[in-house]
């Protein structure tokens, strides 16, 4: 089971029929702020953080880590992609899995642009780690997020109760 830190990265930017993914920059760093102290990004993630928190402790470039994508439209950050191998994890399903996870602004939801999005990641994760089991883990209440995950292929491991509320965890 290789890690994540084991590819090469960054990769070439991914281009898909309207988005860029791509490692992040010095010039997303606002839009990282933004996509973190939104109240509604964060309703099912526990809440956003304190935008002038961010603006102190955010580094120049944000989430530059082997499987942080950035995605772009148009030129300019919309959401991110991450995904990252589960060392830990509430489920013991999930350990030891690349886990996928995605954040996108309240301007780009419901155009589709996060199924876009993961199903590309998820392609050059399939590339450059080919065979890797994928688990998702997403409030049961968050009917978005259950619709892509099943539009991503994701099905259904378990159910289980943290951060009072029922989370629903599954695998692709």
């Amino acid at each position: 089971m290789a890690d994540l830190e084991s590819v090469d990265w960054p990769p070439e930017p991914i281009k898909t029929e309207r988005l860029v993914l791509r490692e992040a920059e010095a010039r997303d760093r606002p839009a990282f702020v933004e996509l973190l102290a939104s109240s509604d990004v964060h309703t099912y993630l526990g809440g956003p953080r304190a935008r002038a928190e961010l603006e102190r402790e955010l580094p120049a470039v944000p989430e530059q880590w082997p499987g942080s994508f950035v995605v772009e439209l148009d030129g300019s950050m919309i959401g991110q992609v991450l995904l990252r191998r589960a060392t830990e994890h509430r489920r013991p399903a999930a350990v030891g899995k690349v886990d996928l996870g995605y954040l996108f602004l309240p301007r780009a939801w419901g155009s589709g642009y996060a199924a876009e999005a993961c199903s590309a990641a998820l392609g050059w994760l399939d590339s450059a780690l080919p065979g890797e089991s994928v688990v998702l883990t997403t409030q049961s209440a968050n009917a978005g997020s259950m619709r892509l995950a099943a539009k991503l292929g994701f099905a259904e491991v378990e159910r289980f109760q943290a951060w009072d509320a029922e989370q629903w965890l599954g695998l692709r």
